[in-house]
This record gives structure tokens, C-alpha cells and sequence, in this order.
């Protein structure tokens, strides 16, 4: 069951704002009533119509995306900057949305879809599908820097969930250091606040791995549809935690 703005929005048909405000106009029907409450939930069974017309129901499709760095994770974007959307649009004809979201200025992984339940399994932090990254960072990180990470750091929002960090190399001369961190939340733009608070900021950040998905055979701003039994496989993980 989803919240019906949210499978309006999903739907293309409009924000997920604008559609509260349609919901409250009495512009929406589901299965031909008109539904004014927001917290009304619509199962994949249920017919919605909104302005008169019918919701259609598209095949879901799963992408892997290799995000090039300066472009945006969103459907749209208000400044007129090139989205991951953009890339599939001559090709692809599902209404597709990011699942969660890559900054601006990091590259990698990133999965898109039309199927809002596989996107809350794979993004919400109770499923705990572990997000790979190497960072780039200014300066050498020291051990008792890398164990905080590795046990949880408080940021502004609050203490992070326990990491795996590794620093695979570094030059003191030069005052740099890579390391590869795993974590499964996603705040807003978290591996870096997380190296910063240890005090060597990110320089250049690339998501290498999405649970067991990686980047092979991709160069950045390509992509290729997961195969069924990929999808089965996540949703596997995100079910019990493990896959055979």
C-alpha cells in the first residue's frame, strides 16, 4: 500500500505537492470516488483518475546508472541543469525516478526505477543495503579518526550508523589519502560530512557498489537494465538481509 500522492507523483502526473493540492481540490478519484484525505493509502489493484483521467499503469523497469559527476538526481531540475533522467530519455519511455540520490559533485552507482516499493526497500535505512564509496580526501586520516567512523559519528542530525572504513593509500609529502567507506543510510550528503567532522574533507567521492551491484563494463553516463533475477536478489536482501 502507498500513500496516493505518492503514487501520483511516481506516476509522472505531477509533484508530489502538486498533487496533495489536487487531492485536497477534490480533483482525485480512486476506484470513482473522490478522495480529499492525504493519508488515504491505494493499493496496485485500486483505479485512480486525476483531472478526469485515468492513471495507466506502466511495466516496472530497474536501471543501473553509472552517474557521471554535474549532473543532478532528480526528475527535474528548477535551474535548468542537466538530471539523470536526461540520459534515458530518448530510450527509455517509463517515467523513471533516481532511488535515493548522488550529490551533484559525486559520481557512480545509482539505480533508477518507476516501482516506488523496490525504491523504499533499497534506500530506507531499516533494510541496511549497504552503499560502497571511495573518497578522495585532503589529508591522511589517523586510526582513532577511522575508528570513530567505524563506530558512529554524531553529525548536526544526529549520530550515524557504524561504518566499515579502510584507508587503501595515502601520501603523507603530498597530504592525501584514499579510503573506501560502507555505510547503509543516506543523508544528505553523509560520507562527507563524516570525513569532514574527522577533519580531511572530501576532495573527489565515486559510489563503486550498491549491495552487490558494481560498475563493470560501464563508463560514466552509461547504464544497463538489471536483470530479473538482480531485482529478485535485492529484494531478497532487503527482506532478510541476506542472499544465498
Amino acid at each position: 500500500m502507498e500513500r496516493l500522492q505518492k503514487v501520483i507523483a511516481y506516476a509522472g502526473v505531477a509533484s508530489r505537492r502538486k498533487a496533495e493540492q489536487l487531492i485536497l481540490e477534490g480533483k482525485v478519484k480512486v476506484n470513482g470516488k473522490v478522495v480529499k484525505e492525504l493519508g488515504t493509502k491505494v493499493s496496485s489493484s485500486d483505479t485512480i483518475e486525476v483531472n478526469g483521467i485515468k492513471l495507466e499503469k506502466e511495466d516496472k523497469v530497474y536501471f543501473l546508472l553509472y552517474k557521471p559527476r554535474g549532473v543532478i538526481s532528480a526528475v527535474t531540475d528548477d535551474k535548468g541543469r542537466k538530471t539523470v533522467t536526461d540520459i534515458f530519455k530518448k530510450h527509455v519511455h517509463q517515467r523513471i525516478f533516481p532511488v535515493g540520490r548522488l550529490d551533484y559533485d559525486t559520481s557512480g552507482l545509482l539505480l533508477l526505477t518507476n516501482d516506488g516499493e523496490f525504491a523504499y526497500q533499497m534506500t530506507h535505512p531499516k533494510f541496511k543495503i549497504d552503499k560502497t564509496y571511495v573518497a578522495r580526501v585532503k589529508g591522511v586520516p589517523t586510526i582513532d579518526g577511522l575508528k570513530k567512523l567505524q563506530r558512529g559519528i554524531k553529525l548536526e542530525d544526529g549520530k550515524t550508523a557504524p561504518a566499515k572504513v579502510s584507508m587503501t593509500s595515502f601520501d603523507e609529502k603530498a597530504g592525501k589519502a584514499i579510503c573506501e567507506i560502507t555505510i547503509h543510510e543516506g543523508r544528505n550528503r553523509q560520507v562527507r560530512r563524516m570525513f569532514e567532522a574527522i577533519g580531511t574533507p572530501v576532495v573527489k567521492l565515486k559510489r563503486e557498489r550498491f549491495a552487490f551491484l558494481d560498475l563493470a563494463g560501464l563508463k560514466p553516463g552509461e547504464y544497463r537494465e538489471l536483470s530479473k533475477h538482480e531485482v529478485k536478489l535485492l529484494r531478497v536482501l532487503a527482506e532478510t538481509g541476506k542472499i544465498d
